[in-house]
């Protein structure tokens, strides 16, 4: 009687949202909930306050926090898109108010210099950089007022506080140019060292001659990192694919520095401890290492799974430490480095491919994200969003691209490894295939030699390939695979397929009522019993590939695309499009079983679209995030977003009530 009164309460308030007008949309943004951790990758702190630091991340997000790093809130998004790689921020030691961040495009040779001069409150970009892929950004200790850029292009440099900005490398250079960083001696504003993606480079007449510091530095050596010691400027410190080199006579010669293991050597940020300069941290792709002898040894901090790409030692308390990571979002050290723990409340950056509202409890929901190894995997909610705990033991670093309930309660998720079930004591590999095959033999009968059929067993394997579809609604479970399309007629316990008609890799799979439906990018069939045979259906015209299939109440077959949404009614032999909607390019789409609406997202924008798969007529949103999975938990809508984790609809928002027709 409980869970039938929570499941009413949540349908009312349901209902009470999907009264919006097709024409109104509500500008109520929903909540970012989590999971927490993520992507990290920059940090710089106000220099009146060491506590207030900003962080930059890979998806065009500032946060903000105000204690150290324990707590994160978020401050801006740059941009209009959510790829720009914010690497660098400086907060001006003159006027703390204005910071400037240094953008790239990912996967593009573009950028922009963004600045603000009211601590975040309004952004503008800087003209003279639009356009530039910006990978290295520093202020002089010596002048607040210069400041100087690596680009793709050069070296810039601005001598009135990032307002203004001029080439100071060779225009065209092809040596001097795809500049990663940047170090300006801490007495001499004009002296300037680069590290481009080949080696590094220095001038002393604020770039009116340029010269290759190669000596002792491996050729064709990624430069990722130069630091000065700011209490002996001639020692210079960089790190390169090759390793780390230290130079004690200003870059005329740099040797190589020993104890960290070739494996580590992409050394992504160097940092000196400003309180003692004999401390230096290196950041590595295989965890945090650490001198506290100016480098004559070194010795690894963390395990080699940590990802660094930026380190942040508190200049009022060098015991406090922070680090920037892939995958584990931000680590806090508290002594020193000895030891470290996740700082992630509040930030959440996760790409979350999956969710899933347990049907026993509404409010508790899975979350499955991809590309963060051991600090992904499935993440678990059971206070509809407010707090979340890692639940991805026996995972073992998969990635997770669907999650699906059994009836019996079961937790089954698809990952780029197999099927896995979720027990008491974490996940079990449930993807054992046995498959038979007839075997024609002879025997004698009565002296005379007759052909028979036998089923032959065949020696049991795992499902080890990649998983994005499975159907546990009925008899017969379903898996669609890169390898083929399997059933299990045991509730999992083994499975039989592979390839079906000549088609082995498959997307989707799903069923109503008798028939289901199973289909690759640019195929899709159907069975009527339990797949022991299957019939060929049609794509839609002019549709090369197919992103979503799902399946409605009144038994409608729905596909989704990136030209839009189309349906058919005769089991996949013929479609038609539902040319009215405001979007295509589709990348998120399902059936909600309690609102009985088909919910549509677009890679192009943040609006929410709420079908009716009966009337066809639909009813919007704008929830201000780019999503591609809508679901309900506890009377609330739920979505996965592209980069940002879970986000939430905000409890009766009046917005949404004031909207409602």
């Amino acid at each position: 009687m409980k869970h039938t009164a929570l499941r009413l309460s949540a349908l009312l308030v349901l209902s009470l949202a999907f009264n919006t007008a097709a024409k109104a949309a509500s500008s109520t943004a929903w909540e970012p909930v989590g999971p927490p951790g993520g992507d990290a990758r920059s940090f710089a702190a106000d220099p009146t306050n060491p506590k207030h630091i900003y962080m930059g991340t890979l998806d065009s997000w500032i946060y903000e926090s105000q204690d150290g790093g324990s707590t994160w809130k978020r401050l801006v998004k740059l941009g209009k898109s959510e790829n720009l790689v914010l690497d660098n921020i400086v907060v001006d030691a003159a006027d703390p108010k204005t910071i400037l961040v240094g953008a790239w495009i990912l996967n593009r040779p573009e950028g922009a210099l963004y600045v603000t001069h009211d601590s975040g409150a309004t952004w503008s970009t800087v003209p003279d950089m639009d356009g530039e892929s910006i990978r290295a950004l520093v202020q002089a200790r010596s002048n607040p007022k210069v400041m100087v850029a690596g680009t793709l292009k050069g070296v810039y440099r601005s001598d009135n506080g990032g307002a203004h900005w001029k080439q100071i490398s060779p225009p065209g250079s092809n040596e001097l140019h795809e500049v990663e960083s940047i170090a300006i001696d801490p007495a001499e504003p004009n002296t300037i060292y680069a590290g481009t993606w080949h080696l590094p480079w220095k001038t002393t007449d604020n770039g009116s001659n340029w010269r290759n510091i190669k000596q002792g530095v491996i050729d064709d050596s990624d430069v990722f990192s130069i630091i000065i010691d700011p209490k002996l400027p001639t020692v210079v410190y960089a790190s390169a694919c090759s390793g780390i080199y230290k130079s004690e006579n200003g870059g005329e010669i740099f040797r190589k520095q020993q104890g960290i293991p070739n494996t580590a050597r992409r050394t992504r940020v160097l940092m000196q401890d400003p309180v003692n300069t004999s401390i230096v941290f290196a950041g590595t792709t295989e965890g945090l290492y650490q001198t506290t002898n100016a480098g004559a040894s070194w010795q690894r901090l963390t395990g080699p799974d940590v990802i660094i790409n930026d380190v942040y030692v508190d200049p009022s308390n060098d015991k406090h430490v922070l680090l920037a990571t892939d995958r584990s979002g931000v680590l806090q050290s508290q002594d020193g480095g000895a030891s470290f723990a996740a700082a992630n409340t509040g930030f959440s950056q996760r790409q979350v491919q999956t969710l899933l509202v347990d049907s026993r409890n509404p409010a508790t929901i899975y979350a499955g994200v991809l590309n963060d190894k051991t600090y992904g995997g499935v993440f678990v909610s059971q206070d509809g969003g407010s707090t979340w705990t890692q639940q991805s033991n026996g995972l073992d670093g998969r990635d997770v691209f669907t999650l699906q309930q059994a009836p019996n309660g079961t937790i089954y998720a698809g990952t780029n490894r197999g099927i896995l079930g979720l027990g008491d004591d974490g996940w079990d590999d449930h993807g054992k295939v046995v498959n038979t095959r007839e075997e024609e033999t002879t025997k004698i009968v009565k002296k005379k030699k007759v052909k028979v059929t036998k089923t032959v067993t065949e020696p049991a394997v795992m499902l080890e390939g990649r998983v994005t579809g499975l159907d546990l609604s009925g008899s017969t479970w379903y898996a669609a695979t890169a390898s083929g399309l399997y059933t299990s007629i045991n509730q999992g316990s083994t499975w039989q397929g592979g390839p079906v008609s000549g088609h082995s890799d498959f997307l989707r799979v799903v069923s109503s009522g008798d028939i289901t439906y199973a289909a690759g990018r640019q195929f899709i069939l159907s069975t009527q019993d339990g797949g022991k045979t299957w019939q060929s259906g049609a794509m839609p015209p002019n549709v090369p590939v197919l992103r979503f299939l799902v399946t409605s109440s009144d038994g409608n077959l729905w596909l989704a695309s990136r030209e839009g949404v189309f349906y058919s009614e005769d089991h996949a032999q013929s479609w038609k499009q539902l040319s009215s909607l405001p979007f295509s390019n589709v990348d998120g789409f399902d059936f909600n079983q309690d609102t009985k609406r088909l919910m549509v997202t677009s890679a192009n924008g943040t609006l929410l679209m709420a079908i009716d798969p009966v009337k066809k007529d639909w009813k919007w949103w704008d929830i201000g995030w780019n999503v591609h999975t809508v679901h309900t938990s506890a009377g609330r809508f739920v979505a996965a977003s592209l980069f940002d984790g879970v986000v939430l609809q905000p409890k009766a928002s009046p917005e949404l009530a004031a909207d409602a027709k």
